[in-house]
């Protein structure tokens, strides 16, 4: 093994990631990893892996299905790792929206089983919001967050409101709300001189206040789930800080929901504590494209399909 636990960090992905497929050959590949596809299949009561590797994109693609599959992907790849170097842990855990979820399993924090169930009515619950509250995300690039953040405020209405979402890296922020203020914000950034303002293929408004009429359900689905305190620490989305209790990570989860993601935080921070190696945990290698232009002189590393591993030794 390469890597320095001291300098290394565990990535999780978040919705975006997914594609038709992933995780099979990890599972032909390791027991270990056919037994997580297996549990879940028991967990969900349906050929959950099966709609994984051979299922419709569009049903893939479905916020139900997609939530699990990417936290089911992660986990398989994680315990593939922990398998292979029972004694290897990383200096600390991050994921990406759904992929905090993820890095609260890994960190044993969160069983599989009950990870799994939360996510799913996660997924559930976004979903009935999307209906409920139609909204709209956009990609705004080039255009730094104070300068965004304005924007936002004056393109919202009482009621009618659009809100940083996801801050992913310099040059490439997320914007979420009602459908009409989104188009102002839209607007308004390419006025304020941002490169381009891209609407996202979407119906949910995540990380927004159109998430409230949910939030209550969310708020008890986590207070029912038994999380314990991390073993590893993790970075929480909200606050950009390291948490381990089991109380600060239901908050942060909980706030989540219509909080803004603080990913260039969370790597800014890891950075300035001396991490250099990042691995990307689960489907694709979204974020480690992310971390790149945040942080471009560290190490990359995707892990989620059996090939992967060799990089690593």
């Amino acid at each position: 093994m390469k890597l320095d636990s001291q300098n290394t960090v565990f990535v999780f992905p978040g919705q975006g990631s997914q594609v038709v497929g992933m995780g099979k050959d990890l599972a032909l590949a390791y027991d270990v990893a056919r037994k997580i596809f297996e549990e879940a299949d028991d967990i969900l009561h349906s050929s959950f892996s099966k709609l994984m590797w051979d299922g419709s994109e569009s049903e893939l693609n479905d916020t139900i299905n997609t939530q699990p599959a990417l936290f089911v992907h992660s986990i398989a790849s994680f315990r593939v790792f922990s398998h292979l170097y029972p004694d290897w842990k990383p200096a600390a855990l991050a994921g990406h929206s759904l992929g905090e979820l993820s890095a609260l399993a890994a960190a044993d924090a969160l069983s599989f089983e009950s990870g799994l169930r939360l996510v799913r009515k996660r997924g559930e619950l976004m979903k009935k919001a999307g209906e409920m509250n139609p909204g709209g995300m956009a990609a705004i690039l080039n255009l730094d967050i104070p300068s965004l953040e304005k924007v936002c405020a004056e393109a919202s209405r009482e009621g009618d409101s659009v809100q940083v979402a996801n801050d992913n890296c310099p040059g490439q922020v997320v914007i979420s709300g009602t459908k009409a203020a989104v188009e102002r914000a839209m607007s308004g950034a390419k006025a304020a001189g941002a490169k381009r303002a891209i609407p996202l293929a979407v119906s949910i408004a995540a990380h927004s206040k159109l998430m409230d009429s949910i939030q209550e359900e969310w708020n008890q689905a986590v207070n029912d789930a038994a999380v314990s305190d991390a073993k590893i620490r993790i970075i929480g989305n909200v606050i950009a800080k390291p948490i381990q209790s089991a109380a600060d990570l239901r908050l942060d989860i909980q706030s989540q929901m219509q909080s803004r993601v603080r990913w260039t935080e969370t790597i800014q921070l890891l950075a300035g504590q001396g991490i250099t190696t990042f691995i990307e945990i689960g489907t694709g290698n979204v974020l480690l494209g992310l971390i790149r232009r945040i942080n471009s002189s560290a190490m990359f590393y995707p892990l989620g399909n059996a090939s992967d591993l060799k990089a690593l030794d």
